[in-house]
């Protein structure tokens, strides 16, 4: 008999869902939007509930698209986006809207806890720097700010674990995501009560830690109801976003790396023990005694979404005119414009900057306009951009001893050979091309193919299932152009970064007097 695997992946601006067959052929597939709120400044918000709606369409379309016999799902594993921090209460109810990984509201509360404890400390434990991004100052941030929803939370999900308890009503987390808790010993994966004790947070309201290909519920009657699903299918526990679509790139073996080419970009190098560097993140892989050294930028894929729906009208006319799309037209505007932009360069820290400044107050910058410069400058510039802070973050790496061979490239933007070539000339590394629309819920279909022993091991599951679409080797007179825009790019925020933060505080300034204004 056939056997499907169902893939569910909640992104940053979308959530997609797809069905395999066992060889990792998409049966079908489906992507449902979903809001993002800034109801003030640092705080980036979305509604679990409107997740909820997208998981569930998304579902009933691959059903009824791919004409899928419930019957016939072996299991389903979930993957997200990370450092969520969703309180539910002991029903299961959502009590506020999470902060996403945009997110920096907790940034004083860092402050003030690097005051009572070592920030060392937390770093030899967890494997990660206290920065507000990650989900402890924001469940700090309840406690202080929203103290009756702290109260009544039972259990802080992560955006993965949220929708697993909604299909079954099983509260899990994931060992993978847990790298956004810092009371989580990075190195056994396990809760550390003192750390709890000294960071101020209640352990009885984080859920057991399990391993990413468990079991840990089935498809409830309800959930069955609303999706189409059928009731007892098994469901695991899943993952974090990135991890999975390295698993679904094939990259699962110590020196190998994923590029991420969706709304966040940057890279994730397996290792085989924890290297910890505070400039970096360290996560455990989805698969077993794996880590993963990553390297995280918030401006990703949806820097060029960001300037596109600015300035690329024309483009998307022009993309409707010929049956093509807009991400091809710009891509072929970009293409018209020489390596290094002439001049021009794009700081992408649209929402602050994660590693390796981990600079909340950082800000998009273009440098270097003029008369000349035309929209395929600007889209190139953008490009380059996202490719320089991968580059900043691989040779942040190979300082903490993690090189760079080559890299798996995953996400939206690997649709673009241009994009994909900037990527491997400015860092002089060959990159292959995975599937980049389907690694992500394919890394999540193989968790749960594991999960239910439809795969004898990962090693088979990756062999089965993973493909290469191109590969993309470094232009030695491009790379040599981008080492002088590189260090260029790495000079202007230094330059800049005092600037940048004295920006910030007034932009919040002016927000507040607003604030207070609209009251009257």
């Amino acid at each position: 008999m056939p056997c499907v695997l169902l893939g569910i992946d909640i992104g940053t601006s979308a959530c997609k869902v797809a069905a395999f067959d066992l060889d990792g052929e998409v049966l079908a597939a489906s992507e449902e939007e979903y809001p993002t709120f800034y109801p003030a400044p640092g705080h980036v918000e979305q509604d679990p509930g409107l997740w909820l709606e997208a998981v569930y369409k998304a579902i009933r379309t691959v059903m009824s698209s791919g004409h899928i016999d419930p019957a016939l799902i072996a299991g389903i594993g979930v993957d997200g986006q990370s450092w969520s921090c969703i309180p539910v209460d002991a029903e299961g109810d959502v009590l506020a809207n999470t902060p996403i990984w945009l997110d920096h509201r907790g940034e004083d509360i860092c402050r003030r806890l690097s005051e009572r404890v070592d920030e060392a400390e937390i770093l030899a434990l967890s494997g990660n720097p206290l920065k507000p991004s990650y989900t402890t100052p924001k469940i700090l941030w309840f406690k202080e700010n929203m103290p009756e929803v702290y109260r009544r939370t039972r259990y802080f999900l992560q955006s993965n674990s949220f929708v697993v308890h909604a299909l079954t009503g099983v509260y899990s987390q994931d060992v993978c995501q847990s790298y956004g808790l810092h009371v989580v010993d990075i190195a056994t994966g396990q809760y550390d009560a003192a750390m709890c004790e000294r960071l101020g947070i209640d352990q009885e309201k984080l859920p057991d830690i399990v391993p990413c290909d468990e079991v840990v519920g089935h498809v409830s009657r309800t959930a069955a109801d609303l999706t189409g699903l059928r009731a007892g299918t098994p469901v695991v526990a899943g993952g974090l976003d990135a991890a999975c679509g390295a698993l679904g790139a094939g990259v699962y073996r110590a020196g190998q790396t994923q590029e991420q080419g969706g709304q966040a970009g940057g890279m994730s190098i397996v290792v085989d023990r924890p290297v910890v560097d505070e400039r970096l993140i360290l996560s455990r892989h989805v698969v077993p005694d794996r880590w993963l050294l990553q390297g995280g930028t918030v401006g990703g894929g949806s820097s060029l979404k960001w300037i596109v729906e600015q300035i690329g009208l024309a483009e998307e006319v022009a993309a409707q005119a010929a049956g093509s799309t807009t991400f091809a037209k710009v891509s072929e505007l970009a293409a018209s414009v020489g390596a290094g932009s002439d001049g021009l360069i794009f700081l992408p820290y649209l929402a602050g900057e994660r590693s390796p400044i981990w600079d909340p107050h950082a800000q998009g910058v273009f440098f270097g306009l003029s008369f000349e410069k035309t929209r395929g400058h600007l889209y190139r510039s953008v490009m380059e951009g996202v490719a320089f802070s991968l580059l900043h973050n691989i040779r942040t790496a190979a300082q903490a001893g993690v090189a760079v061979d080559e890299m798996f490239s995953i996400g939206g933007a690997t649709n673009s050979a241009v994009w994909t070539q900037i990527k491997a000339d400015v860092t002089g590394k060959t990159i292959h091309a995975a599937s980049a629309d389907s690694a992500t819920t394919l890394g999540a279909a193989i968790l749960a193919g594991v999960g239910v022993g439809a795969y004898a091991d990962f090693d088979e599951a990756v062999r089965k299932t993973t493909r290469l679409r191109r590969t993309h080797h470094p232009e030695s007179k491009n790379h040599v152009r981008y080492q002088a825009s590189f260090d260029l790019y790495a000079e202007l925020y230094e330059q800049l970064k005092e600037t940048m933060a004295k920006a910030s505080v007034v932009s919040a300034s002016i927000w507040r007097r607003g604030e207070m204004e609209g009251r009257r």
